[in-house]
């Protein structure tokens, strides 16, 4: 190696130390960052300016921040209010409703109804029914919408109701879906028939001003004449899509009627603006909202435009507040120091915490550094089941008796700080009962992991596992 190679290496090296520590990165993000430029100077300096800044360009920050406060402002949101049921929760809930308050600007509405669909399959078949049945418009935003049977299915029904005059407005995620917005995908034929498409954060490689280029819009979420919504982990894709090591997925959504739809549509309604520059705000999409159940919910949508608006603090309040069990079940568990902190202490100090994962994951290395945790859990009383019939996707938190969160957001780093999500918190003893006998199924499907057993695993396991480890401030 030449003197002037060497020379280069070392001034990336000593460059690249202030760059990072500007940022204001956790510590262990900094180390893992320094760690790997120190290592492979190169290969970390061009992974970093990818994937480095955990931000958006100052431009769409902007741009985001000016259509969330238009529109959370928006006289038909605060009418809303009359909903509110704030006295009537239970006061141990009120921390977490104040902070998922803070973050989304949006408050806790009662008088709602969530019909849970457990099987992606019935999921899309009520969906497909009610686009069929749209009078006005269906707003419709994935992560993935697929080129498969279930993509074709659902664009169908989309092309139905473009014809019958209803407008409909799909956002999907550019990198989710890129396939739908190729030269073959869907988009163009749907574009023909009057059905506007749109991709969520553009990836154009040498426009992106070295921003991080794995932010993603990571949400799902359908409405229906501003009437009926849709939310939860479910994709506009087969269930046993494309990983055969995984299995088919296992995914819940919930089927929403009631105040909260003014909620979830405004989080579309931001998204397009966001994306488009369009202001859809009309009587027909944010229609008066009449009760339909008894469920309080609040929506949470959080995202990188914000550095406090994270799914991390929610996420926080709702452990902290447990105080005989709760039950997470998420595809990927990769917590931070805050997360683990927070499961340990709830588990010492006598909460049962259960955490339901999948065996086999589509994400070998984030699978294998959420292993890297299991002995500091275990170790503290946390029990851990490996669910064996699939890859479940679902994300649901149940804490004791009182509230629950379903949505598109997975117990990890890149969810908490990277992705935008969309959350729903919802109170009451009777739907987190429900949402808990879903997740007792998944446990009953589920090998727990032995504590005894696990601590003896091979030498070559716990090194692998801590190596994967070492990057998931990274992933």
């Amino acid at each position: 190696m030449s003197f002037s190679w060497i020379w280069i290496q070392w001034l990336i090296r000593l460059v690249m130390v202030p760059v990072i520590l500007r940022r204001r990165f956790a510590p262990a993000t900094s180390l893992a960052w320094l760690s790997v430029i120190f290592l492979l100077p190169e290969l970390g300096l061009i992974v970093y300016l990818l994937l480095g800044a955990p931000r958006l360009s100052k431009r769409r920050v902007r741009l985001y921040r000016k259509a969330t406060a238009r529109l959370q402002d928006d006289t038909r949101m605060i009418g809303q209010r009359e909903h509110g049921l704030r006295p009537e929760i239970d006061p141990a809930q009120h921390g977490v409703i104040l902070q998922a308050e803070r973050i989304s600007g949006m408050p806790i509405l009662g008088g709602n109804d969530v019909e849970l669909l457990a099987d992606h399959d019935r999921a899309i078949d009520r969906m497909i029914s009610d686009i069929d049945g749209a009078e006005q418009h269906v707003h419709l935003m994935s992560y993935l919408f697929a080129s498969d049977s279930t993509g074709q299915r659902v664009a169908d029904a989309l092309r139905r109701a473009a014809r019958r005059g209803v407008r409909c407005r799909v956002l999907a995620d550019h990198a989710g879906s890129r396939q739908f917005f190729g030269r073959r995908g869907q988009a163009r034929s749907l574009r023909d028939t009057g059905v506007e498409t749109y991709p969520a954060l553009p990836v154009r490689l040498l426009r992106r001003r070295l921003q991080r280029l794995d932010l993603r819009n990571h949400r799902k979420l359908t409405v229906i004449d501003g009437y009926t919504a849709y939310a939860g982990s479910g994709n506009i894709v087969n269930a046993g899509f494309g990983h055969g090591r995984a299995g088919r997925f296992i995914d819940l959504s919930g089927r929403f009627t009631g105040p909260i739809v003014a909620q979830l549509q405004t989080v579309f309604l931001e998204d397009w603006l966001f994306e488009t520059g369009q202001n859809l705000e009309t009587p027909d999409i944010l229609p008066d909202l009449a009760p339909t159940g008894s469920i309080p919910a609040q929506a949470v949508p959080t995202g990188p435009a914000r550095e406090s608006a994270t799914l991390l603090h929610v996420a926080i309040a709702a452990i902290n507040a447990s105080q005989r069990r709760i039950i997470i079940t998420s595809p990927y568990l990769v917590p931070d120091e805050p997360t683990m902190l927070a499961l340990t202490m709830a588990a010492q100090r006598g909460v049962q915490v259960d955490l339901v994962i999948p065996h086999r994951s589509d994400h070998p290395l984030v699978s294998a550094a959420g292993r890297a945790y299991f002995e500091s859990l275990l170790d503290a009383g946390v029990n851990i089941y490996l669910h064996e019939t699939g890859m479940l996707h679902t994300k649901i938190i149940t804490v004791d008796d009182g509230f629950a969160l379903i949505g598109s957001a997975n117990f990890d780093i890149r969810s908490f700080y990277l992705n935008f999500e969309l959350s729903v918190l919802l109170y009451g003893p009777q739907i987190t009962q429900e949402l808990r006998a879903v997740q007792t199924r998944y446990i009953s499907d589920a090998t727990p992991v032995d504590p005894e057993r696990w601590s003896q695993r091979s030498a070559l396991q716990r090194y692998g596992n801590s190596t994967a480890a070492l990057l998931s401030p990274l992933l």
